[in-house]
């Protein structure tokens, strides 16, 4: 039976921006957080590496920002930087209070006399060591502790296997207006699509990896909230900046596990077959260059030698250090008999992280009114034209607690809406075609992969600018006559992500950060955000 059911903030997702959010809001809002499959399948849960913020007494805000403006290609909003930066340590001391076993500074290292009790580790682009961490599972440290501290809240309902579809808007009902109402939701427990109705609505739904075929992330990184606030009416930027971590594990067995840059940070070197290094050949900064820059080179050795993968050497370090510090990577990699404290871990680069997103400001708020997006959906502008390490969870946390304070001051000016009208099903039938569903989904990975990957081309865009509207296409009409499904809905948003992102590469003609082309291999002399506007965009 579909329910109709009202909450003061609806959020639809369970990671570390979602829980901060519902965790920063005071205890009488009934707040609820919707996962669409187990609450720890997100992105957060498999972070690993930790997060950026001004933590030693040495470094300063000044070169966090300075590091962020460079990592981002000349690309990055200042005001943004310096708003996420600032606010780190008081982000980093909220998570602290929550109980986040982060890892003390033992003195192993120079961080000691540092004055700060954690340690501080140091990764690619960044000029100090400012990463706080808990071992090498930060993001499952941060995640258990604030979904623990969630239980404990009677106001705060966390519900899994919801699968948002749509927003829905004042306009998408014909009234007069552009305020987002709440959003209609699969649950995939009764199969009925539930209409919930709340003052405010976040996206934290994380970014869309997963339109590549090879990527780190989870399943779920479907780019849902970005089609959803598109459709809605927002506005998007930068989506044609996607991160490929240079250094995901290879092999046949390894699904999505992440080699974190940290062991770079603590002195791994990147090597070919032979163990002769290649990345001073490339930059100065060798494996502590910023992300796009090792992902290139990476990209460049494979494909000039023919090689399947490049190696990842840490084994130079004392055995007691790489196993009390990487304990994650040592034990996943030692599962596929690679020790690490002896040989070399076979790496390539894998989609990793969505640069661009739905546009807000500081507090959040999108364009639509009592709409926001939060974390990797969002496009604030702190990432630029690539994201420096560690800086996306970091994001999360402050622009969780800048829209939970923004939303408690506007407060008592929102009404819950009144009753929604129900999902319409009445048109569709099941499918007995689900076949068309999966051959679709593994059409547009490859294509994107292919097409729109690390290195591209005019003529590989437009090839894949063709496919990707062929298969919309399909989309629509087996949406539009079929029940929907967690699979469909995915491939719907994936799909309308994946051209977002093809229009964006198209309309940048230089190389800037991680948009790289071949047509157009210098950068221009301005640097210009890439902002797409939908049809149903209202100023």
């Amino acid at each position: 039976m579909r329910q109709h059911l009202q909450h003061d903030v609806l959020i639809i997702g369970s990671g570390a921006a979602g829980l901060t959010l519902a965790l920063t809001l005071p205890a009488h809002l009934r707040i609820a957080v919707l996962s669409k499959g187990e609450l720890a399948n997100g992105s957060t849960f498999h972070a690993q590496g930790g997060v950026a913020a001004v933590l030693d007494d040495r470094d300063t805000v000044e070169s966090h920002v300075e590091d962020t403006l460079i990592a981002g290609g000349g690309l990055c909003r200042q005001d943004a930087v310096r708003f996420t930066v600032q606010h780190s340590r008081e982000a980093i001391q909220w998570l602290i209070d929550q109980g986040v076993p982060f890892t003390p500074d033992d003195g192993s290292t120079d961080s000691e006399d540092n004055g700060f009790a954690f340690h501080l580790t140091r990764e690619g682009g960044h000029s100090h060591r400012r990463i706080i961490h808990a071992a090498d599972a930060t993001g499952a440290a941060i995640f258990t502790t604030l979904l623990h501290q969630a239980r404990q809240r009677s106001n705060i309902e966390l519900l899994e296997q919801r699968v948002a579809i749509d927003l829905i808007t004042e306009h998408k009902l014909g009234l007069s207006g552009q305020r987002c109402l709440g959003a209609y939701v699969l649950n995939r427990e009764s199969g009925e699509v539930d209409t919930y109705g709340a003052r405010f609505t976040v996206l934290a739904t994380g970014g869309a990896a997963k339109v590549y075929l090879y990527t780190s992330n989870s399943d779920g990184a479907c780019g849902d909230g970005i089609a959803m606030a598109w459709r809605a009416g927002c506005r998007v930027g930068n989506l044609e900046f996607n991160q490929f971590h240079p250094t995901c594990l290879y092999h046949p067995r390894a699904k999505n596990f992440l080699i974190t840059e940290a062991l770079r940070g603590e002195g791994a070197l990147l090597k070919l077959p032979n163990g002769e290094r290649f990345m001073p050949r490339f930059d100065s900064r060798a494996e502590l260059a910023p992300r796009d820059i090792v992902a290139r080179a990476i990209d460049h050795e494979m494909k000039r030698l023919g090689i399947d993968c490049v190696y990842l050497d840490i084994s130079h370090r004392p055995t007691d250090f790489i196993k009390n510090h990487f304990p994650t990577v040592y034990e996943r990699c030692l599962e596929f008999g690679i020790d690490i404290t002896r040989e070399p871990i076979p790496v390539v680069p894998a989609a990793h992280y969505t640069c661009g997103g739905v546009l807000v400001d500081s507090c959040g708020h999108t364009d639509v009114p009592n709409l926001y997006a939060i974390g990797e959906t969002s496009f604030t502008g702190l990432h630029g034209a690539n994201r420096l390490a560690s800086n996306s969870l970091l994001e999360c946390f402050v622009y969780a607690r800048s829209a939970a304070a923004d939303i408690l001051e506007k407060l008592e000016q929102i009404r819950l809406p009144t009753t929604l009208p129900s999902w319409d099903a009445s048109q569709v039938t099941d499918s007995d075609e689900d076949v068309i569903i999966a051959h679709n989904w593994d059409e547009l990975r490859r294509f994107m992969w292919d097409y729109v990957g690390i290195v591209r081309t005019t003529k590989r865009l437009l090839r894949a600018q063709h496919r990707v509207n062929l298969l919309l296409d399909e989309i629509d009409e087996f949406y539009s006559n079929y029940k929907v499904s967690r699979d469909l809905i995915e491939l719907r948003n994936l799909a309308l992500v994946a051209e977002l992102m093809i229009r964006s590469a198209m309309e940048r003609k230089e190389s800037r950060g991680l948009h790289y082309t071949l047509d157009y291999p210098h950068l221009l002399p301005e640097a210009r955000d890439t902002i797409l506007v939908p049809p149903t965009y209202v100023e």
